[in-house]
């Protein structure tokens, strides 16, 4: 990989003509860059992979299988070429996810899982069709386009067997991932098409299910599993139609010459998904019950934590009220995100009219436009409350790593930073000293402000008093931002990351603490560490405030 970055440096244009804009991932052997062509003005995926070893061979071979396949759910190649030291591969740039990404987060109904194993089976088809086997289908080699209707795109041949060609890999070696993996291969049999629909069975097991039929704590534990075969998908789901059972069920049949072609299950599928009559309602399913029960208490927490401290802290509602308003919060989150999130940021509106007229207005035109923002994701709208519980512990550190469940970078950016400002609000309501060694707030001088420009003058210059604070939200919002991108690289990326927070931290508040700081940095590294360790093998987990209905 480091050769391949290096190459990308050695000139402005590679192959001539492809302007290198940002990386898109790496591997061992590799990396795929988002490039722009300037003659033709597209953005393209520029894959360039090292030859070394079997990695160029390995892309040669992936370079000849695109250019046989032409079809919609195949990602299509522009150009190949090579020189002494590397193998370039120019394929069509579609921006999306993996499909690994997708089921993990949950964002699949069971509808969305059929049609998109559908669509991998008429790619296979396909390429099955001109003589190719895959030989690595799995989760991570499937693009999932950011399109209103599902679509698909096969990736990475570069295990793909040819007919009446040489195999890449030594008698023995078994290529591809083990988890998709088919029996009959780990007997030391060939691949061959079944082998690719057994590998797409696993796929939609795991994505009905909520989690993988051969999941163990090692290989070779997996490797047993796989041997004895999956259970029927009907004991993980009983409430799915069972010829839609008996389909998935017969791609992963033990004995390949007995599971149908790609082309022939792809259409099954879709048939007995239309025929049949529609399932249970995803929630009456246990791995999803679990997961949703988290995903409405936390949000719903979190609104009574916002709406019960502004109730008792700013003098406005009667004695019992705030406790009153911290429930009724919680219970119209839990079962309306968009009510409970409308109702808690309308909370402290009064009790700041009661401070300052414009305060309240200047308030009142935050909160509207913050729930504008979050009306379509509105369970992680109060997500920087987060921010004001780690403070008081010295932990405010952790906040990146509490914020990942938070979709897209953007939104975790600002409820970063978002959550820095307002721990220090808080801190100086209560006259405590602001996060960072930041000192104390003074009075505002808001009392009789009737202008909102002026209440935001006066925020203002308490921020550039205090220009700490400001600096930490903004290494923080960019930390929130950039742990996925670290955690995808490994443990060189966590070891980046990590080494990037502790500058930081020093260089913009040197006289606060530093021990609560390395302390918090080496507990997100360490759990960044251990999931990557691990994220192979780990069932489908959904983001706790996102994955429920938001009503």
């Amino acid at each position: 990989m480091e050769r391949a970055t290096a190459a990308l440096s050695l000139s402005e244009l590679v192959l001539g003509r492809y302007r290198p804009l940002k990386p898109l991932g790496s591997g061992s052997s590799g990396s795929v860059w988002l490039a722009r062509d300037e003659r033709t003005g597209l953005d393209v995926a520029l894959k360039i992979v090292a030859r070394e070893g079997r990695a160029g061979e390995r892309a040669e071979r992936e370079a000849e299988a695109a250019r046989r396949l032409r079809h919609a759910h195949c990602q299509r190649i522009y150009e190949h070429a090579a020189d002494s030291r590397h193998v370039y591969i120019v394929y069509e740039y579609i921006p999306g996810s993996t499909l690994r990404e997708a089921t993990r987060a949950g964002r699949l109904s069971d509808a969305q899982s059929i049609e998109a194993a559908a669509q991998v089976l008429e790619g296979l088809a396909h390429a099955h069709a001109r003589g190719i086997v895959h030989r690595d289908v799995k989760p991570a080699n499937v693009l999932l386009a950011d399109a209103p209707e599902i679509s698909i795109r096969l990736l990475d041949f570069g295990l793909a067997r040819f007919a009446q060609a040489d195999t890449l890999t030594a008698v023995g070696d078994v290529p591809g991932t083990l988890a998709y993996i088919a029996p009959e291969r780990l007997h030391g049999e060939a691949a061959s098409p079944a082998s690719d629909v057994w590998a797409v069975g696993v796929m939609l097991w795991e994505s009905l299910a909520g989690r993988h039929p051969f999941w163990a704590a090692s290989l070779v534990a997996t490797s047993e599993k796989i041997a004895a075969g999956p259970p029927s998908l009907s004991k993980a789901r009983p409430d799915l139609p069972k010829p839609l059972v008996t389909a998935v069920d017969r791609a992963l049949d033990a004995d390949p010459m007995r599971r149908p072609p790609a082309a022939e299950l792809a259409k099954r599928l879709r048939q007995v998904w239309k025929e049949a009559p529609r399932p249970a309602p995803r929630p009456s399913r246990p791995a999803d019950a679990q997961s949703n029960l988290p995903a409405r208490v936390i949000p719903a927490v979190l609104a009574a934590l916002f709406a019960g401290w502004t109730a008792a802290t700013l003098p406005f509602y009667p004695t019992a009220w705030p406790v009153l308003l911290a429930l009724a919060a919680a219970l119209l989150t839990f079962f309306s995100a968009r009510g409970g999130l409308a109702f808690a940021l309308l909370v402290p509106f009064f009790p700041l009219g009661n401070i300052s007229l414009g305060l309240s207005l200047l308030y009142g035109a935050a909160a509207t436009a913050w729930f504008l923002l979050h009306a379509r994701d509105p369970r992680v709208a109060l997500a920087f409350v987060i921010g004001p519980l780690l403070a008081p512990v010295a932990a405010l550190a952790l906040l990146p790593l509490a914020l990942q469940p938070v979709r897209r970078g953007w939104r975790r950016a600002l409820q970063a930073a978002t959550a820095v400002v307002v721990a220090g609000l808080v801190a100086g309501l209560q006259q405590n000293g602001l996060p960072f060694g930041a000192g104390r707030v003074g009075p505002l001088g808001l009392d009789g402000e009737r202008n909102a420009f002026g209440a935001a003058a006066a925020i203002r210059d308490v921020l550039v008093a205090h220009p700490v604070l400001g600096l930490e939200a903004v290494a923080f919002a960019v930390a929130a931002a950039l742990l996925p991108f670290a955690r995808r690289h490994g443990l060189w990326g966590v070891a980046a990351f990590g080494g990037a927070s502790m500058a930081a931290f020093v260089l913009v508040a040197p006289q606060a603490n530093a021990v609560p700081a390395v302390l918090g940095v080496w507990l997100t590294c360490v759990a960044l560490g251990a999931w990557n360790k691990r994220a192979m093998w780990l069932p489908r987990a959904r983001p706790l405030f996102a994955s429920a209905p938001t009503n």
